[in-house]
């Protein structure tokens, strides 16, 4: 396990969330306030009162995202920043627009820190790996070689290597840690429409019509439904960041994910599964603006930071969908 404990941590200060409303945003604050530790939750604010799915937030703790360079200048002692806002849409073509919210506004709190001696955790992506010609592994010798398939992945991809960069040049906070998040899923994601998760798809297409679409393959050797993913549950995402917020890791750049690929097909057979329904399953092609970028496969070699002591087993895919099922169910029953 690394040593975390000579690295300073104010650990009665707040733990500062950007992307706070989003997805895993919201489900970090919720641990956070589970386990009564003190948060500032940055997002535009009006999300916070437009997404049903997330925890109601005490307005106090709210800072919206375009009011936060001023509120950083005079903010109180920090215990970490989560910086978790970005915009995630991979079919994002507007690299000046990416530019601005997932290099530049990274880059601004990758300084602040530094400048305060405050830990930084950051969400990378598992889009930087583009093709995976240069495989999964989270080895940082790498990084500046991967080639990722979007605009998307290229602005993680261009942190990622500015990061590193500003380490070597001694411009670095006490503790950082890049996290190349996976196919997260779970419950909190229905404000990403299509770009959320194939089980929130499928939930909704079961229960609507009785069936479910998935893209056919157009890879020789692949058979359709058998493209793979490594789909990784929220709990086990949001348990992992409460580890690292606890004990910070002194530095590195680390894979986020189940350690296991799983194809479209185990997926949509454990959503019809925890529905209770039949399995009918139709395939449909992949669309032309997107084919060219399609991943068929990703999984995450989690070695380094299972090592490291920070992440635990991870929940099996057809024990994640079934909670996540639960969950949905709960809040829309038939």
């Amino acid at each position: 396990m690394t040593d975390s404990s000579n690295i300073p941590v104010d650990a009665a200060g707040p733990v500062l969330v950007t992307g706070a409303a989003g997805f895993i945003g919201s489900r970090l604050v919720e641990a956070l306030a589970a386990r009564g530790l003190p948060f500032v939750a940055v997002d535009t604010a009006g999300h916070f009162d437009t997404r049903p799915e997330h925890a109601p937030i005490d307005r106090r703790s709210i800072v919206d995202v375009n009011a936060l360079a001023d509120w950083l200048e005079t903010a109180p002692p920090l215990r970490a920043v989560v910086h978790l806002g970005a915009c995630t849409d991979t079919r994002e073509t507007d690299r000046d627009y990416l530019n601005r919210r997932n290099l530049q506004a990274s880059q601004a709190l990758w300084t602040w820190t530094a400048a305060r001696a405050v830990p930084l955790i950051y969400a990378s992506s598992a889009a930087t790996y583009g093709d995976g010609r240069f495989g999964y592994d989270d080895d940082e010798a790498l990084i500046p070689k991967l080639v990722p398939l979007n605009a998307y992945g290229e602005s993680k991809q261009q942190f990622d290597v500015w990061a590193l960069e500003q380490e070597r040049q001694g411009h670095a906070p006490p503790a950082w840690c890049g996290l190349k998040f996976f196919n997260v899923y779970g419950y909190g994601e229905r404000h990403k429409g299509p770009m959320a998760s194939v089980v929130l798809q499928a939930f909704d297409q079961i229960r609507a019509t009785g069936r479910l679409r998935l893209f056919r393959s157009h890879r020789p050797g692949i058979a359709d439904g058998h493209q793979a993913r490594d789909f990784v549950f929220v709990d086990d995402v949001v348990d992992t960041l409460v580890a690292l917020i606890e004990r910070p890791l002194a530095r590195g750049i680390y894979n986020l994910g189940s350690g296991r690929a799983r194809t479209f097909l185990d997926l949509a057979r454990a959503t019809f599964a925890a529905l209770g329904a039949p399995e009918r399953i139709e395939f449909i092609d992949t669309p032309p603006d997107i084919r060219a970028h399609y991943q068929y496969f990703t999984e995450a070699n989690m070695t380094r930071l299972r090592e490291a002591g920070y992440a635990r087993t991870s929940t099996p895919l057809e024990l994640g969908v079934a909670r996540y099922v639960e969950a949905l169910l709960a809040r829309q029953p038939a």
